[in-house]
């Protein structure tokens, strides 16, 4: 794939004779917009709630790391397993407190920590009323 490339297809075999046409977009409109690494690519496809699930992130026209969000209501035949927002979420908690227990600490990123804690306090909430309500893991609201 050519660098900064906005848009390009790829075809998915699942098997035989599912095989489909995938399209990804690049992301525009990030928060960081100077000393970008790395590009983002989103599928186009619409999933369940809306919700894109598969992103890859590129660097210089390679892929070097694709995200599979869980696609569907959990143990549901049919849906497609993958990570959860809150497990994104974990893991740059745990990279962000790492370097805060070491010499590069820092006020902002202090401050990103907080707002992590804060994000995943209300998803696990949304979690727990989902779960009390006996609707965790289905498409019910």
């Amino acid at each position: 794939m050519e660098n900064n490339t906005e848009r390009y297809e790829r075809i998915v075999k699942l098997s035989e004779n599912d095989i489909y046409k995938e399209t990804f977009s690049r992301l525009h409109f990030r928060i960081q917009r100077t000393n970008q690494l790395n590009d983002i690519y989103v599928t186009e496809n619409i999933g369940p709630g809306n919700g894109k699930h598969r992103y890859q992130i590129m660097r210089n026209g390679t892929q070097i790391a694709e995200i599979q969000f869980q696609e569907g209501p959990r143990n549901e035949e049919g849906s497609i397993a993958g990570v959860l927002d809150q497990d994104l979420l974990e893991i740059v908690r745990n990279r962000l407190q790492a370097f805060q227990a070491g010499p590069y600490a820092t006020r902002e990123n202090a401050c990103a920590l907080t707002h992590i804690e804060e994000a995943l306090m209300w998803m696990a909430k949304r979690a727990d009323d989902r779960a009390e309500r006996g609707v965790l893991g289905t498409m019910q609201k």
